[in-house]
């Protein structure tokens, strides 16, 4: 392992609140190894930035990793021109041209449907409209039109405790694997229609370009993995964050600061992606830390998100930053290739529908609102009173 300084931490507090002991880490040993995680850390902005654009020392190449093991090698496990082969493969989905002329479309029609559906009074705006809206706005963009969104969260979230599994909980190995086979009958189910008919999602344009069916499994995993977990909890938690912040939801609603700003904030303040794990594949020294071949280390996005040397009062929400050292969707070659759909899904669809047909949203005092995890953090239930 590196000679970074130890750091022990309580798995279960930096579970529920990881953001004190990060802070002590940037203060104290920027570079940390961490028993409880097998893995040594990278807190601060700087070293993360740079580190993940050096993908020949820090790489995404890891045989024996979770991801890999769990879901098969999609392309976030993959470097240089195998990266790119596979994000050029899938790009056509996502470009920001399709988002906009193809998907923001169904994403509106999706969030109207779901909102004319939710009966006035007490819900739970995660389970009510974040999960119902991610999951379906996914489905179209995956292909996987022939599932429920029910099926999407559980996959999703079966595979995202899955990859972080890193205590080896055999439990939640199995809900991973449930999750993965579910996924693979649901693309066994389609297959006939899509090579017939095949469309602008992601089965469709990975099976045009021919690439090997392993991988386009893999990659659709990849998509679900990533693509409704970390929207449904983005979506919840600005929400949560501006009726919490009322002065700030009035400068969003004034048109002084935009919905994409109020989105973009959220992801650095709690950001859903909290950490990205790389292998090292040569000896490396960053100043007087050293680093073993095939070590683990771990860029904390989350914690590169608060760093003090870029953010003035790091850990306040606040819709006027300057975000734009923000690293929630990641950097270098594996920024993430989802972000224009998240995006307009989040800031040009749900947001403004939401506050604009709401004629009440406010935070419900009957349930305290419950937030958790470190590698993927978020809110976990929006206890509201709604009117529309």
């Amino acid at each position: 392992m590196s000679t970074a300084p130890r750091i022990d931490i309580d798995p279960a507090a930096f579970w529920a609140d990881p953001y004190p002991m990060l802070a002590k880490m940037r203060k104290e040993a920027p570079i940390a190894f961490v028993p409880q995680l097998g893995s040594t850390l990278l807190t601060s902005r700087d070293d993360i930035s740079i580190s993940e654009k050096q993908i020949d020392v820090f790489s995404s190449h890891q045989p024996a990793g979770l991801m890999n093991r769990l879901m098969g090698h999609n392309m976030m496990r993959k470097d240089g021109e195998a990266h790119q082969v596979e994000r050029r493969a899938m790009f056509p989905t996502v470009s920001p041209k399709t988002v906009k002329a193809h998907w923001t479309a169904q994403f509106q029609a999706h969030a109207d449907r779901i909102i004319d559906c939710i009966e006035p009074g007490r819900v739970d705006f995660m389970r009510d409209f974040a999960l119902p809206f991610s999951g379906e706005c996914l489905k179209s963009i995956t292909g996987l039109t022939n599932i429920g969104f029910e099926d999407m969260d559980a996959w999703s979230q079966g595979m995202i405790e899955g990859i972080a599994n890193y205590a080896g909980d055999p439990a939640v190995e199995s809900r991973c694997h449930t999750a993965t086979s579910g996924i693979d009958a649901a693309i066994d189910d389609i297959l006939p229609v899509m090579r017939k008919q095949p469309d602008q999602s992601i089965l469709g344009v990975l099976l045009a370009s021919g690439m090997p069916m392993e991988s386009v499994r893999a990659n659709v995993k990849l998509a679900i993995s990533g693509g409704q977990n970390e929207p449904r909890k983005a979506i919840a938690g600005t929400i949560w964050a501006l009726l919490t912040h009322p002065e700030q939801l009035d400068l969003v609603l004034r048109g002084e600061v935009t919905w994409l700003q109020a989105f973009e904030e959220y992801a650095r303040w709690i950001s859903p992606i909290g950490m990205s794990p790389r292998r090292i594949t040569k000896p490396w020294s960053i100043r007087d830390v050293a680093f073993e071949t095939d070590e683990r280390v771990f860029l904390m996005f989350g914690s590169a998100n608060r760093d003090e040397k870029h953010f003035e009062l790091a850990d306040q929400f606040d819709v006027r930053r300057d975000v734009t050292k923000s690293v929630a969707f990641g950097a270098g070659p594996h920024f993430c290739a989802g972000a224009f759909a998240s995006r307009a899904m989040i800031a040009d669809v749900a947001l403004p529908t939401l506050f604009a047909r709401a004629k009440q949203l406010e935070i419900a005092d009957d349930e305290p609102v419950r937030i958790g995890g470190w590698a993927f953090r978020g809110l976990q239930n929006l206890p509201v009173r709604w009117l529309h």
